[in-house]
């Protein structure tokens, strides 16, 4: 669809197109919530070495020295998440949702012991045997839904505002870990057109990465090696990877919409790593070139050699605007939405900008993975 169609069937008004890194750092500038200050982070421990199923052996010089092109190719590690649109925490998502759980727990206890409501007597107001649910629920041993929210505020006589401000906890909590099995329930296509519309509506997307090129930059090629190693990886019963791949890359036309930014920051290692045969990996970093020519798209890349400065590099994420930022894990998505916990990946992006390079040092570093490809293949 073009951007006149596009303009004339949505009545959005165009905006300036991203020329440089100042205009990404306004753009993302202009984001950030308000925060309280936080003490600067510790000093970066030195680059890991290379996964243990590289292709070559570890890289013990200067992280930025390779003896050879082979000797910056090799695989992501295992435990790292395919689909490129998001991402990896050290911890596991369902650890992650089961803390947050136990937070929103922990406040409900608040709420009673500060009406001065025993457990027991919380009980015999809500019509139960005993209190052993009161204690399951503030622990966070059981699910907690909105109605047990609204079962506390009207025992504890929670007025209007609280009782709204834990409802968006609750809400946030619930909708926090979702697993793999979960959402590829229906099948991998089911799973790529249920966000389609997020992308339509989304006004600044954001996406730093660590491991594998952003969905929304990736080939037709690229998508088939990475969804045929999610199907198998995530045993998925259908295979409906081709109808999966025409549905993702047909997301890719959101990038053309002029009301919306697509801003991608990604690690130099994205353009080493070989996660498919060598003619898709040449295609794909070709395909980086190409997009980096849409106004609307801002590519950026992180140097091996760059000073961190404190931008250590960490889990991959998307953020759509600042309402939600989703991480990918081995076992299914964390998806956080409440203002604090966004905040942080709003910070972290801000770093990781500060450090990037665009334009034309950004297309070296691309080429300099090219040509390393073309020397493989001239070994091979």
């Amino acid at each position: 669809m073009g951007v006149q169609v596009l303009l004339r069937h949505r009545h959005i008004k165009p905006l300036r197109p991203l020329r440089n890194l100042e205009n990404l750092r306004h753009t993302t500038t202009s984001l950030q919530c308000s925060t309280s200050n936080r003490p600067s982070p510790e000093p970066n421990p030195p680059p890991p070495p290379p996964p243990p199923n590289s292709d070559s052996p570890p890289n013990t010089r200067h992280p930025g020295h390779h003896s050879s092109p082979n000797a910056r190719y090799h695989s992501p590690r295992k435990s790292e998440g395919v689909f490129g649109d998001d991402v990896l925490m050290s911890g596991t998502g369902s650890s992650s949702a089961r803390v947050a759980r136990v937070r929103l727990g922990g406040r409900l206890r608040r709420v009673r012991e500060g009406a001065g409501v025993s457990g027991v007597e919380f009980a015999r107001r809500a019509g139960w045997a005993s209190s052993a649910m009161v204690t399951m629920v503030e622990k966070g041993q059981k699910a907690i839904s909105a109605e047990h929210v609204r079962l506390w505020c009207r025992v504890c006589g929670v007025g209007e505002q609280g009782l709204a401000e834990l409802l968006a906890e609750q809400a946030a909590v619930a909708g926090m870990w979702a697993t793999h099995a979960e959402l590829n329930a229906a099948g991998l296509r089911a799973r790529q057109e249920r966000v389609r519309d997020e992308y339509w509506q989304v006004r600044v997307h954001r996406v730093y990465q660590t491991r594998v090129p952003p969905g929304l930059l990736q080939t037709r090629g690229m998508m088939a090696y990475l969804l045929t190693r999610v199907r198998l990886e995530q045993r998925v019963a259908l295979d409906d990877v081709a109808e999966a791949v025409e549905a993702r890359f047909a997301r890719q036309e959101c990038l053309r919409r002029p009301d919306a930014r697509w801003l991608f920051l990604l690690e130099e290692d994205v353009l080493w790593y070989r996660l498919a045969p060598v003619e898709v990996h040449r295609e794909q970093l070709r395909h980086l070139l190409e997009m980096m020519r849409y106004p609307t798209v801002s590519l950026g890349v992180i140097p091996r050699t760059a000073e961190r400065l404190g931008a250590v590099a960490g889990e991959s994420f998307s953020m759509n605007d600042r309402d939600l930022v989703s991480v990918e894990l081995i076992s299914g998505y964390l998806n956080f939405t409440m203002a604090a916990d966004v905040q942080l990946y709003v910070e972290a992006w801000e770093r990781f900008a500060r450090i990037a390079v665009h334009g034309e040092r950004a297309r070296a570093l691309i080429h300099a993975a090219l040509e390393a490809l073309d020397l493989l293949s001239d070994d091979g």
